[in-house]
């Protein structure tokens, strides 16, 4: 382009001294100028694509890049999910076993309990009975006016 700019300047001058100057010169020249713009003008489109290109596959990388983690964050997810439910379950299972022995007993110990108070009730009234025999034996009063 340096080299064009540097041919127009010299046939302007040209033209300005020189009054048979043909001006078929510059228009060739001005032809050339414009097979040159068209050059950089593809060159540049061309940087563009390629440039765009670039920027479809980074945004194409970022995209599987993205969805990779994506997908690893919720396997992640599931795994951290599903032991926690497991070990929910074997706390709840733990808790009810530990309630439904907890309740037997209890039920076990409330039947000896009560046993254990009838037997008490049972040697309380024997015990009683024998005294009262025995107070009647070595007592001097007849039995027939215990009865009233």
């Amino acid at each position: 382009m340096e080299a064009l700019f540097s041919r127009f300047s010299f046939l302007a001058n040209q033209a300005l001294v020189d009054k048979n100057f043909d001006t078929a010169r510059i228009e060739e020249l001005l032809g050339l100028f414009e097979q040159e713009a068209y050059a950089s003008w593809s060159s540049v489109e061309t940087e563009y694509q390629k440039a765009a290109q670039d920027a479809t596959n980074s945004l194409k990388e970022a995209e599987e890049s993205l969805d990779s983690i994506m997908e690893a964050a919720m396997a992640e997810f599931r795994q951290a999910y599903d032991a926690t439910e497991k070990s929910s379950k074997e706390e709840l299972s733990s808790l009810v076993h530990a309630a439904d022995v907890s309740r037997k007993m209890g039920q076990s110990l409330g039947a000896a309990a009560a046993g254990a108070s009838e037997k008490y009730l049972d040697a309380a009234l024997s015990s009683a009975m024998a005294n009262m025999k025995s107070a009647f034996a070595t007592s001097k009063v007849h039995p027939s006016l215990m009865d009233d």
